[in-house]
Parts: C-alpha cells; structure tokens; sequence
C-alpha cells in the first residue's frame, strides 16, 4: 500500500516539476531529500487553497545556486549554510522535515536489513579498502551469513548534494581516516575504485538497483518507492537499528536547534539506544528583504499550513515532521525576520 502511495507522489511530483506545465504561484529549487514530501504537501494545498507550487529537485547546491540567483522564492538544501554565509546574502534558514539517510545494496539472498555494517567498516567499502561481500570484516559482522565472493561497486552522487553531505559528515565522525582523506561535502572526490554516479536521490536509486554487487546512499523515501535492500547500521550506542520514522525522530530528540546560527545543526551519529545514525533535517532558504515580499508571503503561509496540517502525511511517509515547540519558535524567531 505505501509503495503504491510513494508511486503517486512520485507521479505527482514530476508533474509539480515542470516548468510551465501549470500555472505555479510559488517557485522554489533545492534538495532531492524532501522531493516526496513538498510533493505530497503540494499536492493537498493546492486543493484546499487553490494555491499552487513548482518545486524543482535539483540537488542542494542547484537550490543554493537558484535561491542566491533569484530565480526562485525559497531554496531547499540539506546541507545548512553556515550563519556567516547567511549573513552575507542576507536570508535566513529554517528545517522543514527530518529523515534519514540510508546504505542501500544490491545483493541477492538477503532481505532488507538483515545484514549489518558498523561506521568505521562502512566507511572502508567506501574507501575502496573494502572492495569485496565476503571480505573478513563484513564476515565477522554477519556470522552465520553467507557472503558471496563478488565485487562491490559504490554508488554516489554525481550531483551537489545534501544528502552527500549528511553522508560524508557521517563517515567523517565514524572514521578518522575518511575525515583526514575525504572529508565532508556536498560534492567530493569519490576514492574507490570501482564507483559510479548518479543524479539525484533517483539516480543513485536507479543505479544500486541496476548494478549488481553495488552500495549507495539514498533517503529512506527512496528506499520504500524503490522496494530496496537496505543495511542496519551499529548506532552510538553499539544498537543495530534499522532505519525508520521512529529511529529518525529518535535522533533528533535532543537536538539544540538554535545553538548553531541558522539551525544549521548536524544530527549523524546521535546517542540513544534507537537513534538512526545518519538522520538529518532538511532546511528551507528565504531573503529577508525579498523582491517579491507578496511570494514570500505565500511561502510562510505554505510551510505553516504544512506545519499544522502535514504531520499525518510526514509520517506516512516516514519523515519526522516538527514538533509544534520546534515550529512556534520558528514562526516567532526566524519567519519574523522576513519583511513583509
């Protein structure tokens, strides 16, 4: 049944994508992450106030790009720009939903997670020094299992991304030698050997499924429309978990919003015996002084619809929607910096 549904966001999105096919009020740019639901939250406004929206899932550095050019109302990105930055361009930023990234694979044999991976090994398959399934360290994870003798190939974007970012400043915090080595961005320098790109949560959906023996990384959302295969990853806790709405919102229990200017705070590799280690928020980009103060207007009036209104169809789709604490700060601290 959530397939199903997932199918007709999906439907519906691309239809909401392009340009010119309808009569849009509100334009916005930005992360693939949140695709599914701006879509389905589109979708539902539309027909309860007429008002409509044309969201391209461009990537998060395409939604940075479009928002610092002016050419949408509102950006979308997953990887927050840091307060200085905000400051120079003169926009503030705000999160609008929580999910999580996920390991992906194509494996044959195996049920979605029943095979598991820790931090510092994941981050080795995607050094390349893990280049096989039955590779000893893999085996020792998964006793028991038999493992066949095939080569793995990793699946990364090949487009600026927040979901990238999320990713990398994961194994970043789970392996000293991805930190020093690669790093953490939204675009980086892919070191296996055997590797591939794809564009957009999509692509790289599209790409795992298509290559056998490949690993990538895609929003859970993609996970659930695709049908996939996924891996429980060893949380902070030493806990396997699996990744869902419940170990999203786990992670993001004790998350200090404002602590970090434009609530730009990192979530990956959270404490708690449920937390999902790769959880993330998605973040919104709006001018304080826009040109179109009348379309940036109905943006706030979208996002606080969404907020009051969007929970249950956060939920079916296992993001984490704001809690209502989260949301009025929102409104009183952030939404009232932007002139009218």
């Amino acid at each position: 049944m959530k397939r199903t549904f997932l199918k007709t966001v999906a439907i519906a999105l691309a239809t909401l994508s392009v340009g010119g096919a309808f009569a849009a009020d509100i334009t916005g740019a930005g992360a693939t992450f949140p695709f599914p639901m701006y879509a389905k939250w589109a979708e539902a406004y539309k027909k309860e106030t007429g008002t409509g929206l044309n969201y391209q899932s461009i990537g998060s550095s395409g939604g940075i790009r479009q928002i610092r050019a002016k050419t949408v109302v509102f950006g979308a990105t997953d990887a927050p720009v840091p307060g200085a930055d905000l400051d120079k361009d003169g926009m503030v930023q705000f999160p609008a939903i929580i999910g999580g990234t996920v390991p992906v694979i194509n494996l044959d044999g195996f049920k979605p997670g029943e095979l598991r991976v820790t931090g510092p090994v994941l981050a080795d398959v995607f050094l390349g020094k893990i280049a096989k399934w039955n590779d000893a360290k893999l085996a020792a994870l998964n006793p028991g299992k038999t493992l066949p003798d095939q080569n793995i190939t990793v699946v990364h974007r090949a487009d600026g991304s927040g979901t990238t970012f999320n990713w990398t400043d994961y194994l970043s915090a789970v392996s000293k030698e991805w930190a020093d080595s690669v790093g953490k961005g939204a675009a980086v320098k892919w070191p296996a050997a055997s590797s591939v790109g794809g564009k957009g949560n999509e692509g790289v959906a599209a790409n795992v499924t298509r290559v056998k023996g490949a690993i990538g990384y895609v929003e859970y959302a993609y996970v659930k429309k695709n049908n996939m295969n996924f891996l429980q990853l060893q949380n902070a806790d030493g806990k396997y978990v699996s990744p869902d709405d419940k170990t999203f919102a786990a992670a993001a229990a004790s998350a200090d919003w404002f602590s970090v200017p434009g609530m730009g705070i990192s979530m990956v590799n959270a404490k708690g015996a449920d937390s999902w280690p790769v959880s993330t928020a998605s973040f919104i980009l709006m001018y304080k002084d826009p040109a179109d103060k009348a379309q940036s207007a109905e943006v706030l009036k979208f996002f606080d619809w969404a907020f009051k209104n969007g929970k249950a169809m956060a939920t079916e789709l296992d993001y984490v929607p704001l809690p209502d604490s989260l949301t009025a700060e929102i409104r009183s601290k952030v939404w009232s910096q932007i002139k009218k």
